[in-house]
């Protein structure tokens, strides 16, 4: 297992999607996107790739 600090946040997610905070929120609140909740919202690197990967129309 990755360590926490390894993990991203909410803001860091939504700059590399180019999405707004809200719009991670709804991802992550519809378990679309995988997240853990530690205080904050917290995203595993794997699992915004893997996000990202099942979007693709290849």
């Amino acid at each position: 297992m990755m360590e926490i600090r390894n993990y991203l946040t909410v803001r860091e997610v939504l700059h590399k999607l180019d999405i707004s905070e809200e719009a991670v929120r709804y991802l992550i609140n519809a378990k679309e996107l995988r997240a853990v909740k530690i205080g904050k919202w917290r995203i595993n690197p794997e699992d915004l790739e893997n996000f990202i990967k099942s979007r693709c129309n290849l």
